[in-house]
């Protein structure tokens, strides 16, 4: 497998950059915004019965309840978009990708996001920010009333891994060039086997699993945060030139406490 391509004259290492959507580039769980768009009760407590019994894969719990819970079986499709349109995202995150290709010369790093999450939401909500066929999420088969009659594919707990070995062998990158980034246990199957193929993992939670998986943990409401383990773990910035290169874009960041956990603001740059 080549784990470099030819950019004119110059050689580029390219990078699968790989990311979780809820709570990870939002600050929302797409389940929530579904239950108060339809006035549904008691998501969160659900939720946290199925995962202590541990009855569905982490992450699945959403596609549980839709296929099982007899207040979710009126979700259609069209509610699922307009869910994705209610969560709240992170700042940046459409320039996460621009700024690292741009500040990385000799590096390419391609995004995509896998969810268990339902696709319709996820590419709802990160319309005009990723392009669909770089989200991968849960799909579902519909009857003709519109109702969820199965799950067609749900890339959760260990299906993550599925889809990194897929997008790996697509897009011709070597194995130990993966940046994957997540927030919670169900992100814990993914960044183990990312972690044994010598790749960077990134949490942006203190998740009592994820914390210690994780090669790097960061804090902070702003996508472009992620960028600062990479710089460092892979470019190899030391702290003042990625304060400079933050400056160059116009951000300054303030409060860095960088222990094992970077916990950091963005902020936008007066003129």
């Amino acid at each position: 497998m080549n784990q470099e391509s030819s950019n004119g004259t110059k050689t580029v290492k390219r990078y699968l950059l790989a990311s979780d959507f809820d709570k990870t580039l939002s600050f929302d769980d797409t389940g929530v915004e579904l239950s108060k768009l339809l006035n549904i009760d008691g998501f969160e407590e659900k939720v946290a019965g199925l995962a202590s019994q541990h009855f569905v894969q982490s992450g699945a719990e959403l596609t549980y309840l839709l296929r099982h819970d007899p207040e979710f079986r009126k979700v259609r499709k069209e509610h699922l978009i307009e869910a994705g349109k209610r969560v709240r995202l992170k700042k940046n995150v459409g320039l996460l990708p621009q700024f690292l290709n741009t500040v990385s010369e000799g590096y390419q790093f391609q995004f995509y996001v896998i969810s268990a999450g339902p696709q319709e939401a996820v590419q709802s909500a990160l319309e005009g920010i990723v392009p669909p066929h770089h989200i991968i999420g849960t799909q579902f088969v519909y009857d003709a009333s519109g109702e969820i009659q199965a799950v067609k594919h749900s890339p959760s707990g260990y299906g993550k891994v599925s889809v990194i070995k897929q997008l790996l062998s697509e897009l011709n990158i070597a194995p130990n060039r993966i940046v994957y980034v997540g927030d919670g246990s169900s992100d814990i199957h993914v960044m183990l086997h990312v972690n044994l193929l010598g790749s960077l993992t990134i949490a942006v939670s203190e998740n009592l699993f994820i914390k210690e998986v994780a090669k790097r943990i960061v804090l902070s409401d702003d996508a472009m945060s992620v960028s600062i383990p990479i710089l460092e773990e892979i470019l190899g910035k030391r702290s003042e030139e990625i304060r400079a290169i933050f400056e160059s874009w116009g951000f300054q960041i303030q409060g860095w406490e960088k222990l094992r956990t970077d916990n950091l603001e963005i902020v936008l740059m007066s003129n």
